[in-house]
């Protein structure tokens, strides 16, 4: 991968807290233009790195660079880069969605009529001009994620940070979110997306870090991780189950495998090393006379992946934040002194 292609370039990145090694020399490359996903449990560290990538804490040991520029020696070239979605809404909830996002506008030295323009335009984006001018002491969890999540794209970064965008959301609205992520990178956007759900890291990232305990134990497309772990498994249920018994040495003939039997529901389970074998398979079924109700072949999910990597599920994990609250309230402020400069 060309380096000039890179959103984001990070090497050996530690972060320590006390005697808690929250990151202990993570490794990225995240191209332009992609959704990229670090998938781990709750306090794997996802959150402290994205903190370090956009410059709200310091890095122990390691550099990493956005689009080129080093976070450190150019920290404020790289917060005009990035927008930044945590786990927690960073917004009023005294005021309004439209005040919030005209104050957000204003810090980000939009003038009066650019800001009134930009939340209206936003709020139409994410489903919230009806809910426009009502406090946010009244919206629901998933209409702060939106919220949050379009205070963040004000000034149309060309990177995003999302940290578990979707946690808590109910099931409509994280499709909502989804379908947001991914018109946000069809529109030019990277985003980097922390979460802990399988499915999601599965459904939106071009490539997957799977992270845990502060280390990246592995990275790739999710058909790669999945590849890494195992056989594909084939399925296969009857439509007779008198002849499971048949079908089941024309398996073993076929593909070499012994096959797993449930008979009280016609179907037959193998691992399958080649795919191209189900073919001949069904062939060799059909000559037999034997009829196939359904056929599948499954890969692993992203779930065994988690499992089999790291010994325990991905829903595992401490419940709190990597960051310490007195280093989450300094983030805050100083990217607020940034955005009045």
């Amino acid at each position: 991968m060309n380096a000039q292609d890179l959103a984001i370039e990070a090497h050996g990145l530690v972060k320590v807290f006390g005697e808690n090694r929250a990151v202990d020399g993570v490794d990225l490359a995240v191209q332009a233009g992609t959704v990229y996903g670090v998938l781990g449990p709750n306090g794997a560290g996802k959150t402290t790195t994205i903190s370090m990538l956009a410059t709200l804490l310091k890095a122990d040991a390691g550099e990493a660079k956005i689009f080129g520029h080093d976070v450190r020696r150019e920290a404020q070239v790289v917060r005009q880069l990035i927008g930044v979605t945590g786990q927690y809404a960073s917004v009023d909830e005294n005021l309004s969605a439209t005040e919030n996002l005209r104050l957000f506008s204003k810090l980000l030295g939009l003038n009066g009529r650019a800001a009134k323009l930009k939340s209206a335009e936003l709020l139409e984006e994410f489903g919230l001009t009806e809910a426009a001018k009502r406090p946010l002491k009244n919206f629901s969890g998933g209409m702060r994620r939106r919220l949050d999540l379009a205070a963040s794209l004000i000034a149309q970064p060309p990177l995003i940070f999302l940290d578990e965008p979707t946690t808590g959301l109910d099931p409509r609205t994280r499709a909502q979110m989804w379908e947001t992520i991914r018109r946000l990178v069809s529109s030019g956007s990277t985003v980097l997306l922390t979460t802990q759900y399988l499915d999601e890291a599965d459904q939106l990232a071009d490539r997957i870090a799977v992270i845990d305990r502060g280390k990246v134990v592995a990275e790739g497309t999710a058909d790669q991780l999945k590849a890494s772990v195992g056989n594909s498994a084939l399925l296969l249920s009857l439509t007779d189950a008198s002849q499971l018994p048949e079908a089941k040495l024309i398996i073993e003939q076929t593909l070499g495998v012994k096959p797993s039997e449930s008979p009280e529901q016609g179907r037959l389970t193998a691992p399958m090393q080649s795919p191209d074998l189900v073919t001949d398979l069904l062939l060799s079924l059909r000559e037999a006379s034997i009829r196939v109700a359904e056929i599948s072949v499954q890969k692993p999910s992203l779930d065994e992946v988690f499992m089999t990597i790291t010994g325990h599920p991905a829903s595992e994990g401490e419940e709190t934040s990597s960051i310490p609250d007195d280093a989450s309230e300094l983030a805050g402020i100083d990217v607020i002194q940034e955005a009045q400069k």
